[in-house]
């Protein structure tokens, strides 16, 4: 089991940034990859970025343009998120996962946070 726990979400300006982490516990936060998802009001979640075990390889959406940056650190069990040049339809809740493998699929990650509320302002 793993017990994973967002932080770092809030209110900001368009264009601005925010650094979301996702702290783990539990079983060998090492053995996981980890992805972020996002979902916005009456939408589906979709998929931001992941990065495998070892954070050597990661993965993002399209819509992220070079503006995000996934990275972790092992030592102290967390993924971050960093989240520059944003835009109001960056506004959504964010959510932390835990998987074996980097996919881009929800169904392919066994543990998730409880998500962290991002607002961006126009």
């Amino acid at each position: 089991q793993v017990h994973l726990v967002e932080s770092g979400g809030g209110l900001v300006q368009a264009g601005g940034s925010l650094r979301l982490s996702c702290a783990a516990s539990g079983r060998t936060f090492s053995s996981y990859a980890m992805g972020w998802f996002r979902q916005a009001p009456g939408k589906e979640r979709e998929f931001v970025a992941a990065i495998n075990r070892s954070g050597n390889y990661t993965h993002y959406a399209s819509f992220v343009e070079g503006r995000f940056t996934i990275s972790r650190d092992n030592a102290k069990n967390t993924v971050y998120l960093q989240m520059n040049s944003m835009k109001p339809e960056d506004t959504a809740v964010y959510y932390c996962a835990a998987g074996l493998i980097v996919v881009v699929a929800g169904r392919g990650y066994d543990y998730w946070g409880q998500g962290t509320q991002v607002t961006v302002s126009s």
